[in-house]
């Protein structure tokens, strides 16, 4: 099981690519970098917070795993 900090920090960075796509993808399609970035913002703090949820509930499913020794 990955400890809170381990999910953090994967979180973090997962939505630090996504902001960085985010950006160019809103940039192109509005023509401001100020309002592709906002979009892009809102949905990465949208993202983390949603994938932090997912990955705590995850990490408390049994299913699918097996030990190591």
């Amino acid at each position: 099981m990955d400890s809170r900090l381990r999910s953090i920090v994967k979180a973090l960075i997962w939505q630090l690519m996504g902001l960085v796509v985010m950006v160019i993808i809103g940039l192109f399609f509005t023509g401001s970098l100020w309002t592709g970035g906002a979009m892009a913002l809102i949905n990465a703090l949208i993202g983390l917070a949603t994938y932090m949820i997912y990955e705590r509930v995850w990490a408390g499913v049994r299913w699918g795993r097996t030990l190591v020794s």
